[in-house]
């Protein structure tokens, strides 16, 4: 669909600027298309990539959380999304991610929903952890803390995510890993893997500071899953 939507727009380019014999609208396309080709070499990366199953870097948010879930009991809270419970400096944490290791990025609005609305009133902050695009210049696996849902899309699952966290007044945290978009959606960089580490540092010290011992946080890695299990 990807490579279909770069065709599409040379095509309109090519034939408009053919149709009205305009120099400049040809101009235009020259001028796009070593983006267009960046972005084209990165689809075929994304082919390779998920044929044989490698983790992309989209799932950086993923790995983090099956980092968080590793060695302990996980269970299917909401279609095609997993949650485990474990523990952080004294307070109870819910770790969710898509189920993987194939290619899935799951509902995570609708399972975030369904652990609030299972522990009303107990939850004391979520925090989401993502990839996010990245400016040229800035490093590859930099991470940066925000408020708000971290999800990208079309805003369904990030109305989900907000609209109950507001119901119950639950402050929502986003931690992000700056990558590029061919980064996103080729084999992970050993940047972005390693990145995942400092994250989950991040969130210890998040939780220290804005929680108390005893609470229950939620933290959801958002992400395509392809090659990484619970």
């Amino acid at each position: 669909m990807g490579t279909n939507l770069l065709y599409k727009v040379v095509r309109h380019f090519y034939l408009l600027g053919k149709k009205t014999s305009s120099f400049y609208v040809i101009l235009q396309l020259q001028m796009l298309l070593p983006l267009i080709m960046q972005e084209a070499e990165a689809y075929a990366g994304a082919a390779k990539a998920f044929a044989v199953g490698h983790p992309v870097g989209d799932g950086a948010g993923a790995l983090v959380a099956s980092r968080l879930m590793r060695d302990h009991e996980k269970r299917e809270v909401d279609k095609d999304v997993m949650v485990a419970e474990t523990a952080i400096e004294g307070r109870r944490v819910l770790a969710l991610k898509a189920k993987g290791p194939g290619g899935n990025v799951g509902k995570p609005g609708d399972a975030i929903r369904t652990l609030i609305e299972e522990n009303a009133g107990k939850v004391a902050m979520v925090i989401m952890v993502d990839a996010a695009l990245k400016f040229e210049g800035e490093k590859t696996g930099e991470i940066t803390e925000g408020i708000g849902a971290a999800i990208g899309g079309v805003g369904t699952e990030r109305f989900k995510i907000e609209e109950e966290a507001t119901k119950y007044k639950i402050p929502v945290y986003a931690i992000i890993i700056k990558e590029s978009i061919q980064e996103a959606i080729t084999p992970m960089k050993k940047e972005i893997a390693e990145a995942a580490e400092g994250v989950i540092q991040r969130i210890k010290a998040l939780i220290q500071e804005r929680t108390k011992e005893g609470d229950l946080v939620i933290v959801a890695g958002i992400g395509n899953t392809a090659g990484i299990a619970q």
